[in-house]
């Protein structure tokens, strides 16, 4: 039997942000730090590292993963979004940034990244939730700074303006 190395390397490749990767990791680094250290797409952040606070939340394939618990192995040949792929490059910011920026949805910004991205993959599944419907999706993030009440109004405000699109809102 073949003994496991724990310092192997993998070749992988990644579609982040529309764009394809290859990248040569560690078996056993987290996808989180791959998107950061690898990548150098910062605004994936890392709280508490155990899958709790919501921080690192990206989209994998249109889900939500948390990206501190996921192995960027385990992403190979998949599609992975984060908060710099949410706005296109011809708009400054994305509806639900609009959103969140006119609503003051955030305050220091650390928790912010991961709940734009449960909000853009909630928008795209249900473009007209209930505020009981934002709340349950946000308990999944913890953000010490706020308490909830201007996140989900913000979140409601992007739905609304999302449905105004001319596309009819695609949240990705």
């Amino acid at each position: 039997m073949e003994e496991f190395d724990p310092a192997q390397k993998r070749t992988i490749m990644l579609k982040v942000n529309g764009a394809d990767h290859q990248c040569e990791v560690d078996v056993r680094m987290h996808l989180a730090d791959c998107l950061r250290g690898e990548l150098g797409l910062t605004g994936t952040h890392v709280g508490c590292e155990h899958g709790v606070c919501g921080a690192c939340t990206v989209l994998v394939d249109g889900r939500s993963a948390r990206s501190c618990l996921m192995l960027a192995v385990q992403g190979n040949g998949h599609e992975i979004s984060t908060v710099e792929g949410l706005a296109n490059p011809a708009d400054p910011l994305h509806p639900i940034q609009q959103a969140f920026h006119d609503l003051h949805g955030l305050q220091c910004g650390y928790c912010t990244p991961g709940i734009l991205m449960s909000v853009a993959e909630l928008l795209a599944e249900d473009p007209d939730p209930s505020e009981a419907t934002v709340r349950d999706v946000l308990s999944g993030h913890l953000c010490r700074c706020t308490g909830y009440q201007n996140i989900v109004a913000a979140t409601l405000r992007a739905a609304h303006m999302l449905k105004a699109r001319p596309d009819h809102g695609h949240a990705g």
